[in-house]
């Protein structure tokens, strides 16, 4: 039986994850400017990426909020406050996080909200669990390659690089300096396998 929602510890959860998903999407787009600064386009992109699906996330939650509406929610929780300035440490605090919430804490959300009777928010949070683990290993991956200066190295001579400004492709152990064909910095260039819609054919 679904116990009183304003009286719920489900409450109080939805609430936690609506801020830190919140706070999750502020933190990757300051990465992405950082990565801008620093001319790594790829990384900017991919953070950017990850923090519009940390804002759809909050949607999520806060819709789930409404049973509540014209309340307030007092929380008391811990969010990360790392303010970095090296890319790798970005990269790793945030495979850091993002672990954390797939292993721990929305696990632990959706055990209390299918407890108390919140079938949706359960499943809400062991859907979005999953997602964030996603995030865990794409943040550890560019983690790894970043630490071992792999970035814009491979070990495939076959290996082929997409330029994200005009989609210019390279075939080579690393990417050009700048792309033949927009003159764009080596910074715009990704392993082709890593940009989206490359796996598209033609159909029938």
């Amino acid at each position: 039986m679904q116990m009183n929602y304003n009286e719920s510890q489900t409450r109080k959860n939805l609430m936690r994850a609506f801020a830190g998903e919140c706070q999750s999407r502020q933190r990757y787009y300051q990465a992405a400017l950082i990565a801008q600064q620093q001319k790594l386009i790829g990384l900017e992109r991919m953070f950017r990426f990850t923090a519009e699906q940390e804002e759809r996330h909050a949607m999520v939650f806060w819709k789930l909020m409404k049973a509540g509406s014209g309340s307030t929610v007092d929380i008391s929780a811990g969010f990360p406050a790392d303010v970095f300035d090296e890319i790798q440490q970005l990269l790793d605090a945030s495979a850091n996080e993002e672990d954390k919430e797939f292993s721990k804490v929305y696990p632990d959300f959706a055990r209390i909200a299918r407890e108390e009777g919140f079938t949706e928010a359960a499943e809400k949070f062991s859907m979005i669990a999953e997602i964030e683990n996603i995030h865990r290993a794409r943040f550890q991956y560019y983690a790894g390659l970043y630490k071992a200066d792999m970035l814009f190295r491979s070990n495939d001579t076959e290996q082929c690089w997409m330029c994200l400004n005009c989609g210019h492709i390279h075939k080579g152990s690393e990417p050009p300096a700048e792309c033949p064909v927009c003159s764009s910095a080596r910074g715009y260039f990704i392993r082709e396998e890593e940009a989206a819609f490359t796996s598209c054919d033609v159909v029938g």
